[in-house]
């Protein structure tokens, strides 16, 4: 069994619900304050925790002119910028981390806006005959047990693949029938209870909770309860032939090529039963909506080093609120 040492990133979105703000720069490349206190962009957020996972090569998926804007951010400071942080040796620190993720990444373009499918098939060339991690340019990842989102991912996935021969594992949370329009849902039956480790019997895009509770209903959880998508996925090369089975015979849903369509023909026609699921301690957050990107920063402080000053500011400004609300 090979490692996962790939991990793509899809970036290629056009971010027209953070609009006006994603016509200045891609939503992608947003700053939020991560947990270590620093200022970084969403993606570079997303792909620490990748390299923390033990990913070495990161391929962001992007539109089209897009990689020259990655790059110039993800270099050192230049010798012009050097002077200005004098004396600040944790900028010359960051400044060399900063490189050292500029040098992991790989870029390929979507030319062409036709669905999330399609957008990760642009990244076959890169992935080889390699298992790699899947990962969404818009999503903020904040672990609960101190064990990273994707390190829980991949670890859970090389268990698996020893323990039960799975050839494929996707982050999955357990999520109320009133929020299934909102993601992909997989009905599963356990392989290991202890480590929330699932086999994948179906999967199925955003249902309803009638077409949910017909068919994607999952044993083990409580009733109104689903296995929904967390937003990171281990797959094997043979996604991309199942990607491709969609694009060949043009098999598309609201005119795209979908992901999810994809993952079910391959744990069906491909894979032969070797797909798995795993629960995530941990949330989402979506930053490409405006809601969700105030709740990543608000998350994210409440996770890291200024907690504490965060929590003390949150409870004034509600003291401030609910005394405005008394004077009415």
């Amino acid at each position: 069994m090979s490692k996962v040492k790939k991990a793509v990133i899809t970036a290629a979105g056009r971010g027209t619900r953070q609009y006006p703000a994603s016509s200045a720069v891609q939503k992608e490349m947003f700053p939020l304050v991560d947990r270590d206190g620093l200022t970084k962009p969403v993606i570079q957020i997303i792909g620490e925790e990748a390299i923390a996972a033990g990913v070495e090569e990161l391929c962001i998926v992007t539109q089209p002119g897009e990689e020259k804007q990655y790059r110039h951010y993800f270099k050192g400071l230049t010798e012009q910028m050097l002077p200005a942080f004098a004396g600040k040796d944790w900028a010359i620190e960051q400044s060399e981390r900063l490189a050292d993720f500029g040098d992991r990444l790989r870029f390929v373009s979507q030319d062409s806006p036709e669905g999330y499918g399609h957008a990760v098939y642009q990244a076959r060339a890169f992935v080889g005959d390699d298992p790699f991690l899947l990962m969404l340019g818009d999503h903020i990842y904040i672990s609960a047990n101190g064990e990273n989102c994707a390190t829980q991912l991949i670890r859970k996935y090389e268990d698996a693949a020893e323990a039960h021969g799975m050839a494929a594992m996707s982050g999955v949370q357990a999520t109320r029938s009133d929020d299934l329009h909102l993601f992909g849902t997989l009905k599963g039956s356990a392989l290991d209870l202890t480590t929330g480790v699932y086999r994948v019997d179906a999967i199925y895009e955003k249902p309803t909770p009638d077409y949910a509770g017909a068919h994607l209903r999952t044993a083990d959880l409580p009733p109104g309860m689903y296995l929904c998508h967390f937003g990171m996925h281990v797959f094997p090369p043979a996604i991309f032939d199942a990607i491709e089975h969609h694009i060949t015979n043009n098999i598309r849903e609201k005119n795209e090529i979908q992901l999810t369509n994809a993952q079910e023909y391959m744990r069906t026609t491909l894979l032969a039963g070797r797909y798995a699921a795993c629960t995530i301690e941990g949330q989402r957050f979506d930053t490409g909506i405006p809601y969700g990107l105030m709740e990543s920063q608000l998350a994210l402080a409440l996770a890291g080093r200024h907690r504490g000053e965060i929590v003390e500011a949150i409870a004034r400004l509600l003291a401030e609120q609910l005394h405005s609300l008394a004077q009415r």
